[in-house]
């Protein structure tokens, strides 16, 4: 599942909509909404997403969040390391061959820690 698949699971379930009652009102599958939710699709559109805060009754702050988690919810990464050193393809190739043992927590933590070392805020 992806961050916005598990906010939009939430959201739904906080109103008590079921997947087929949203689709329909979206105009969109039934399919196609759960492959989103559960991070078996790409991206969804910044359209759809836009769609979704108003449907949701969304504003400022929540409006944003939810951007910023379908930015971060492609399900396939590609991660081109040419041109870069050869610790940090090493770091790729680990962390690729490595995340599915990764729990929640070890994630979060992980995340938190690069963006400390990158020079940025935490989340």
């Amino acid at each position: 599942m992806t961050p916005f698949g598990a906010r939009m699971r939430e959201l739904r379930a906080a109103r008590g909509l079921s997947l087929s009652r949203m689709a329909a009102d979206l105009n969109i599958s039934a399919a196609y909404l759960s492959a989103l939710e559960r991070g078996h699709r790409g991206r969804p559109t910044p359209g759809l997403v836009q769609q979704i805060c108003g449907y949701f009754g969304l504003i400022w702050d929540d409006v944003e969040h939810v951007k910023h988690l379908a930015a971060r919810s492609h399900p396939r990464i590609t991660l081109n390391t040419a041109g870069l050193s050869p610790e940090v393809t090493w770091l790729a190739n680990d962390l690729a061959a490595m995340i599915r043992d990764l729990p929640d927590d070890g994630a979060r933590d992980l995340r938190n820690r690069l963006a400390v070392l990158c020079g940025k805020e935490p989340e």
